[in-house]
């Protein structure tokens, strides 16, 4: 049996990873601490994911472990019988906005917890491919200077722009605001591409847009679409942070995102790195994904629109899709919006009832 490590093992796509390995035959080594309760509160908690995860799979294991020990990391990886085949690593700090508030924190996990496990992964597993969630926010704001174009209800590029079936990596890291948490992660993102290329390890940087899917448990500074219908379902008010909402999001949701991790999985190769989301088939601006969840649940959002954006937050993103399905033909997206937030709808009304 084959052995995976999946770090966040309890959140979104952790234990949406999980699930799919272990009900693919694999035995899987979760590392969760449960540090989204710290970040956002108790509501944003992954610890009934994780007992849930343990109690449905035998060949589940979760280990209580903070990736920004070392010494703990190198135990997991020395420890699983047989050697380990897999890595996909989500465990992030996932906010710009707490990020600020405790950057040693932010960067202690998102780069150096990476660094961590890639060095684990080098001295007990080195031909075990490693999956990195990485993410869009590697480019600051460089997409904020893209000539869009203003319409009724998005900002837009002209059809005729070489990003307008999405952006791909061509995109230049260099030049622009990124947040605090966009410089931790994109510290982690180049460490997973040079241990690929110095020391020929298969690795892959995943860098995601709007990652969703019903399970997530959204907050106010993370998680767009799982927390925007939680507000619509309870009465909550939500708040739209700058660009008079017309701000476009791609969103994947989980089961596509861990379809291409398995995808890589298969014909891995070394520093590979891709802009993974929706793409030109599943996006909307702030604006239109208030319409569509106030039609799909019948009832109106009480929300206001504040000036003020956050810092390294991007206008307009839409991921080119195109380079990953060219390397892996395989693979292909079964989610759009229609269908990512009726299934957060529905899952919302179900934890409600």
């Amino acid at each position: 049996m084959s052995t995976a490590i999946v770090t966040g093992s309890g959140g979104l796509i952790g234990s949406q990873s999980v699930g799919h390995l272990v009900e693919a035959g694999w035995r899987v080594v979760g590392i969760e601490n449960d540090m989204r309760a710290e970040f956002f509160g108790p509501e944003a908690s992954t610890a009934a994911t994780s007992g849930k995860l343990a109690g449905m799979y035998d060949s589940f294991e979760s280990v209580d472990l903070d990736i920004r020990d070392a010494e703990g990391v190198s135990r997991v990886f020395a420890g699983v019988e047989g050697g380990v085949d897999l890595v996909i690593h989500t465990a992030a700090q996932p906010s710009h906005d707490w990020a600020a508030r405790e950057p040693h924190t932010d960067f202690g996990i998102n780069a150096t917890g990476t660094l961590n496990l890639l060095e684990a992964n080098r001295a007990h597993s080195p031909d075990a491919p490693f999956i990195f969630c990485s993410t869009n926010k590697v480019y600051g704001d460089r997409p904020n200077f893209l000539p869009l174009v203003e319409k009724e209800t998005r900002l837009e590029l002209p059809r005729d722009h070489r990003y307008f079936k999405g952006i791909d990596t061509t995109m230049s890291i260099d030049q622009s605001t990124h947040s605090l948490f966009g410089v931790s992660k994109a510290a982690a993102d180049l460490l997973v591409q040079e241990y690929g290329r110095y020391f020929d390890m298969p690795t892959v940087c995943f860098r995601g847009g709007c990652l969703t899917g019903p399970q997530h448990a959204g907050a106010e500074l993370h998680g767009f679409l799982a927390y925007l219908m939680k507000c619509v379902v309870t009465g909550r008010p939500y708040t739209v942070f700058g660009y008079g909402g017309k701000q476009v999001r791609d969103n994947i949701h989980c089961a596509d995102l861990v379809s291409a991790f398995m995808e890589f999985q298969k014909a891995p190769r070394a520093a590979a790195v891709y802009n993974i989301g929706g793409g030109r088939s599943s996006n909307c601006s702030m604006l239109e994904a208030i319409e569509n969840s106030e039609r799909i649940a019948g009832r109106e959002l009480d929300w206001t629109m504040s000036e003020d954006n956050r810092i390294g937050d991007h206008r307009w993103w839409i991921s080119d899709l195109a380079p990953f399905m060219e390397d892996y033909p395989g693979w292909s997206q079964r989610y759009g919006i229609e269908e990512i937030l009726t299934e957060i709808y529905e899952y919302n009304v179900a934890e409600a009832a």
